[in-house]
Formats: C-alpha cells, sequence, structure tokens
C-alpha cells in the first residue's frame, strides 16, 4: 500500500457497514481467512467491493482473487497512531 502505508504503519479501524470507492479498508484475505489485508476500495457492486493496492504494479488484489464479498470488510481504516512522525487521518 506504498507510498499510503508502510510497514510497521499501526491503524485504528472503524467496523461500518458503509464503504466507498477511495476508502482504505481492512477486509478478509480470501486466500488464507485468518489474515486481514488493507486495501482501497476501487468498486462497490451489491455484495461485492473490488480492491487494489496503492502500488499496482505490486499488489496483490482483486485482480489476482476477484471481488471480495461485502461481509469479509472488517472496517475503513481512519487513523494512524504508529510510527509518531507518521501520526494522522487517513484520507481518501
Amino acid at each position: 500500500m506504498s507510498p499510503t502505508l508502510v510497514p510497521g504503519d499501526r491503524l485504528l479501524i472503524m467496523r461500518t457497514c458503509r464503504v466507498r470507492r477511495g476508502d482504505l479498508v481492512a477486509v478478509r484475505d480470501p486466500r488464507e481467512r485468518d489474515r486481514t489485508i488493507v486495501k482501497r476500495v476501487e468498486l462497490v457492486n451489491g455484495d461485492a467491493v473490488t480492491v487494489l493496492g496503492d502500488n499496482l504494479d505490486a499488489s496483490t488484489d482483486s485482480r489476482v482473487f476477484g471481488p471480495v464479498d461485502r461481509r469479509d470488510v472488517r472496517g475503513r481504516a481512519i487513523y494512524r497512531y504508529w510510527p509518531d512522525d507518521r501520526r494522522g487521518r487517513i484520507t481518501r
């Protein structure tokens, strides 16, 4: 998710049933259900959400595993609380 996120960033995730294009969301990885990944919403279509990484050349996202079920969206990233020098709101 570089440049938006880098390894080590810690996020506050707000549970919500409403996601919109451009939101940064935590979703259950469809390939490994115990894992959570963070991606950007590209398209909301009924009960499916298409997610993409910000760095398309290095991202595994809906182009690989297809749209994710809306129920697998765990929430929207709203704030980065660590590291201190990168602390702040997450915007679209």
